[in-house]
């Protein structure tokens, strides 16, 4: 099969291509890299299944076809990111959806967009169900990314039920592994980047807010299996072991041998305070739950992050290219 990928530079992007090669199909990557990174992708450089184009999916896609399945990944997911660009993210949640929506209905492909538990806002329910539908701040710093995404499921729905298309939606929740970066402001990035430079770790709020914590290649094998199902609406994807921060940063502690400081800031404007998905319907629709224990998924994030740091100190740019 011929797959389209927006974001493939990216975090999640970029182990989707791994994966989707090495099931045998060729990708067909596309990034911006306004915040994905060609690094990301360079250890498949050469392989001639992959093609790759810097490309802004918010413009008209005028590839030619055909393609069998096109993923739609590309966003600012991260708040340090989308809060810097606020137009850019609501672009590729609008405009950007629905480019990849309209190459999808040319080649009669498969569509799936990768959503967001924020669609759930701060909630008011837990853990959260698809059925859910959020106590989300329209208005507040974090709508761009919110509301693109709320957005970008509502576009997928009108053109399943008005065109007939066979599209998906993952409600992703917290995702962690190689290939984060480094500055990336979400919190198992910065525990990692600051424990490994021995710096105390930056706790926001009273760190009793929870969050739960899925390794990419769990996330990953979820994203496969829904694109492959006959399920339309919202399915979540993320790991229900749920921890307070505090009890995270303590995990962070325990596996780096140190007794880092922690350090308090105040909380965010609307920052969630409960995160933890009900993954009933994946189970039950894709025979899909999480596998990685935390420990071990933080072990192959820790090799990857002193990699980098050492690649960013080498580095006469520092950072992300």
């Amino acid at each position: 099969m011929h797959h389209l990928v927006s974001g493939a530079a990216g975090f999640i992007g970029s182990h989707l291509c791994d994966r989707l090669l090495a099931d045998g199909h060729r990708v067909t990557a596309l990034d911006n890299l306004i915040t994905g990174s060609r690094r990301n992708l360079a250890h498949l450089d050469g392989n001639s299944q992959l093609r790759f184009l810097d490309y802004d999916v918010t413009q008209p896609i005028g590839l030619p076809g055909a393609f069998d399945q096109v993923w739609h990944l590309a966003s600012l997911a991260s708040p340090k990111e989308y809060l810097a660009h606020p137009i850019d993210t609501l672009e590729s949640g609008s405009m950007g959806t629905r480019n990849m929506l309209e190459v999808a209905r040319r080649d009669g492909a498969r569509f799936l967009l990768s959503s967001t538990s924020e669609c759930y806002g701060d909630p008011l329910e837990h853990p959260q169900a698809e059925t859910y539908w959020g106590h989300v701040n329209p208005v507040g710093v974090r709508s761009c990314y919110d509301e693109s995404k709320r957005y970008a499921e509502a576009l997928t729905m009108a053109y399943y039920r008005y065109h007939g298309m066979r599209t998906h939606i993952a409600r992703i929740f917290n995702t962690y592994g190689p290939r984060m970066a480094l500055k990336d402001g979400r919190v198992v990035p910065a525990f990692l980047d600051q424990a490994l430079r021995g710096e105390p770790l930056t706790v926001y709020g009273d760190g009793l807010q929870t969050r739960s914590f899925c390794y990419v290649a769990d996330l990953v094998d979820g994203l496969v299996r829904l694109a492959s199902s006959e399920e339309h609406e919202p399915v979540n994807l993320g790991n229900p072991v749920e921890l307070t921060i505090l009890e995270f940063a303590d995990r962070i502690r325990r596996l780096m041998g140190s007794n880092l400081e922690l350090v308090f800031k105040p909380l965010p404007e609307d920052d969630p305070r409960k995160r933890r998905p009900d993954i009933s319907k994946a189970k039950r629709i894709l025979g899909w739950e999480p596998k990685v224990s935390l420990e071990d998924g933080l072990r192959q994030t820790v090799e990857y992050f002193r990699s980098a740091q050492a690649l960013s100190r080498a580095s006469p740019l520092g950072g992300q290219d």
